[in-house]
């Protein structure tokens, strides 16, 4: 009997698309399914998606394992009716590490060769040079120094800034200065010139950054957020920039999404909005990856990926 997959997604032309990709890689019956409402009652082995439906573990049973279609699962952790006996297995990479890495290159790059006060000069007709600060000086911390986290840490290396990363255990990284251990936290910010934060939205890093926490980075840091909205006191975050605390940020998520109307962020000069496009999950890659990860459970053997529901990833 073939190997049964359910994958849930709210666009029918993304759920075709990981169909068709998913039978490149395996002979299985897979079973596109609508996220916005319950699919008819199945048994399957297999299912995989973004943000399921609250009943959808209620119609489909038997899953040996779920795979989440992005690098977080904060929602899943979060979802009323996920049952507890089924393993969550999210994207490794799977192609995002080098789009995420773009993104806060971009980023970094903007901030040490001063962008915005050069684009505040032509607005105001002023023709002057001004002094960058020295790279060897230009410390990037990387809150969060998981597959993402190294990947970017690694391109960042690449143009010649000093990394300094924090995680919450002890890790190590070629060419970068780990920091671990909540006590160390402070030692660490008070490094970076800019700041960015790739850690998992978890109890612990919820509201994480607020005023305390920016109060300890240098003055006129930079803040580049690629993780969640959730780990940002918003509030906070502009009152640094308005008092000089912080030079500005760059975010890609945010605490609530699409960022709603009139939020103070779309029209502050000092921030950077972008529509949660640092890293999208390229289809062909991540289903190549799930599939492979299917055939290694269907052989009983282990896989990469699988989340600690006590930590949160």
């Amino acid at each position: 009997m073939k190997t049964r997959i359910v994958v849930t997604h709210s666009s029918e032309t993304v759920r075709q698309r990981w169909g068709q990709e998913l039978r490149r890689h395996l002979d299985a019956d897979v079973v596109p399914c609508d996220v916005a409402s319950a699919p008819a009652p199945v048994r399957a082995d297999y299912a995989i998606g973004w943000r399921p439906h609250d009943d959808f573990f209620k119609a489909v049973t038997g899953l040996k394992a779920y795979f989440s279609t992005g690098a977080g699962v904060d929602f899943l952790m979060r979802h009323p009716g996920f049952p507890a006996t089924v393993p969550i297995v999210r994207l490794e990479n799977a192609g995002m590490g080098v789009q995420m890495a773009e993104y806060c290159l971009h980023a970094v790059l903007r901030s040490f060769r001063l962008a915005a006060e050069y684009e505040a000069q032509q607005r105001e007709g002023v023709w002057r040079t001004l002094e960058p600060p020295a790279r060897d000086t230009f410390t990037i911390g990387v809150f969060g120094i998981g597959v993402l986290g190294s990947e970017v840490a690694r391109h960042l290396r690449a143009f010649g800034f000093p990394v300094l990363a924090f995680s919450r255990g002890a890790r190590s990284e070629p060419g970068v200065e780990c920091i671990s251990g909540e006590e160390r936290l402070p030692e660490f910010l008070a490094r970076c010139r800019v700041l960015i934060l790739l850690a998992p939205l978890t109890p612990a890093t919820a509201d994480l950054f607020d005023a305390k926490r920016f109060a300890m980075l240098p003055r006129g840091a930079w803040l580049i957020n690629v993780a969640r909205g959730g780990l940002v006191v918003e509030e906070d975050l502009v009152a640094a920039i308005d008092a000089g605390q912080l030079a500005g940020a760059t975010l890609d998520v945010f605490r609530t999404e699409p960022l709603p109307p009139g939020h103070p962020f779309w029209s502050h000069p000092k921030v950077r909005v972008t529509p949660h496009v640092s890293a999208r999950t390229l289809v062909a890659e991540s289903a190549r990856q799930v599939a492979d990860k299917i055939l290694l459970l269907e052989s009983g053997k282990p896989v990469g990926g699988v989340v600690d529901r006590t930590r949160g990833y």
